[in-house]
């Protein structure tokens, strides 16, 4: 295939750089990732069997308010989905986040799906197309560095391949103190991604426990999946409504690669997109958004709060200089 990359301007946007960089097959399949908006993938078509799929989800007012964590497929970095008050200790000292959840109560998702990103890469071959951005709190997010415990970036580079899209990351630690953090992504599926209704729509999600919320928050305890949140057989999407962190994921034998399978969702004309994560993905929040025209499968590598719940709940730490690199592919 002919893979390019080009960019396009947004018309009338002057909150952050407007440049929208567009990955292309040349046989009608698109990915569009815009930087200034914490490097998001908003739009992401690919034909298969001579259909277009529709495959992520966009708030319609997307350019006009730019709200990063309700379109697309949001990175939520260095911790994703709420700490209890913005607050954590770690090696003796108190960290106070700013609390930007919607009741005020607490920290959510992180300071990278808010900030403009760096485009450091991108390009294209004859196997795919691919743009890399960075984000490094001391340079793109300075007012919150004094609110953890060491600097932290992560460079991403979003590929467009044949009826694939990856997410390939890197989490280094640049600072000389150990950096403690967690990844996810709040992808937005559209329901459905193809012709057909949304009521002829699948899920599933295997996952033998889930954590026990209090106020979308977890109390610490683990429960067996019950009929509400068990995923292991597909679920019709219009019976769902979910907002909630799947574990104990199944260790099913993994691909040459090392990804596992971690979620399917099927639509009618035997079209179906499946979520491959590296194990280090241990969490999976299922939420069903209020407007019911997507369904979020959300990879995490710890479970939210985790800052507050240790290495029971995920929290990873990396030594000064380290980096450790993850990957989630969709595939059609």
């Amino acid at each position: 295939m002919a893979y390019t990359v080009r960019t396009r301007l947004i018309a009338g946007e002057s909150r952050s750089d407007p440049t929208v960089f567009v990955l292309e097959d040349g046989h009608g399949s698109i990915a569009e990732v815009w930087p200034g908006l914490g490097f998001n993938c908003f739009r992401w078509e690919a034909v298969r069997d001579h259909k277009r799929l529709s495959l992520l989800y966009a708030d319609p007012a997307l350019f006009q308010e730019g709200r990063p964590t309700r379109s697309g497929i949001p990175v939520l970095f260095p911790f994703p989905n709420r700490i209890r008050g913005g607050k954590f200790d770690f090696e003796g000292r108190t960290y106070q986040l700013e609390l930007t959840d919607s009741s005020k109560l607490h920290a959510i998702h992180g300071f990278a799906c808010r900030q403009p990103w760096r485009v450091i890469d991108y390009g294209a071959d004859t196997a795919s197309a691919w743009v890399t951005g960075e984000f490094r709190c001391s340079v793109d997010a300075p007012a919150s560095l004094a609110s953890w415990p060491a600097d932290h970036q992560l460079r991403l580079t979003v590929r467009l391949g044949d009826g694939l899209l990856r997410l390939e990351a890197e989490v280094h630690n640049p600072d000389t103190k150990p950096l403690p953090w967690g990844l996810g992504y709040h992808p937005y599926f559209c329901m459905p991604f193809d012709t057909s209704d949304a009521a002829n729509c699948t899920i599933q999600a295997p996952a033998s426990e889930f954590w026990v919320l209090d106020g979308n928050l977890p109390t610490g305890e683990r429960r067996s999946v019950d009929k509400k949140r068990d995923l292991n057989s597909p679920r019709n999407f219009v019976d769902l409504q979910l907002d909630d962190v799947l574990t104990t994921l199944p260790s099913r034998t993994p691909r040459a690669d090392g990804l596992i399978e971690r979620g399917t969702i099927h639509a009618a004309q035997n079209c179906s997109l499946r979520m491959y994560c590296s194990p280090v993905f241990r969490e999976l929040v299922v939420f069903t958004p209020p407007h019911r025209q997507a369904f979020a499968l959300e990879p995490y590598t710890c479970t939210t709060n985790a800052a507050n719940l240790g290495a029971e709940g995920g929290w990873r730490v990396l030594a000064p200089g380290a980096t450790e690199r993850l990957v989630v592919e969709l595939s059609v």
